[in-house]
């Protein structure tokens, strides 16, 4: 489909779902020459709700002894983000001195990201790195290195591969961009 509507909105196509999984492979070949034949276990930590397709995906060509991990936060409502952070769910994991893999859906501002990053740090792990599937480099804010970066894609509202707009669209294989 060339063109989607979704709740009020339309969108049409911007990645098809072959570029996504491409971009995804060469990603997780980049943490396998990082990761493989170290001793200890990396934990991937996933940020629900948008980043689930992509971690699924991700695990699926990691080739080192890891775990995997979920919390959930939320800074969005609607096409616009809410300028807030909120924590949904908490960290239960043993974090002390463990390589963090935080998987992200996208980064814009990096608002999200930065408040999980001052949040682990409190448990005194070994190293965090970030892989995100998307970044919106002309928003991006911060000055925290994002080590893993699939796509970069510019400054729009976008839906699908785990990406919703009110809650609808996660489930698209493709990723669409909202329509003016």
């Amino acid at each position: 489909m060339d063109t989607i509507k979704v709740h009020d909105k339309t969108f049409r196509l911007m990645l098809h779902n072959a570029e996504i999984e491409r971009a995804i492979s060469d990603l997780a070949t980049k943490i396998n020459d990082d990761f493989c034949g170290q001793q200890t276990v990396p934990l991937f930590l996933s940020v629900l709700n948008g980043s689930f397709m992509f971690a699924a995906q991700l695990m699926k060509h990691i080739r080192f002894p890891c775990e995997i991990s979920f919390v959930k936060l939320a800074s969005y409502h609607g096409e616009h983000s809410t300028g807030n952070v909120t924590e949904l769910i908490g960290l239960s994991d043993i974090l002390i001195d463990r390589d963090i893999i935080v998987v992200e859906d996208i980064v814009d501002t990096g608002k999200t990201y930065g408040t999980l990053l001052e949040t682990l740090k409190r448990y005194s792990p070994k190293s965090v790195k970030l892989a995100t599937l998307l970044l919106k480099p002309d928003v991006y804010q911060k000055e925290y290195t994002l080590d893993y970066v699939a796509l970069r894609i510019p400054n729009n509202f976008i839906i699908g591969y785990g990406l919703d707009y009110n809650g609808l669209g996660r489930n698209l294989g493709d990723i669409y961009t909202l329509i003016k």
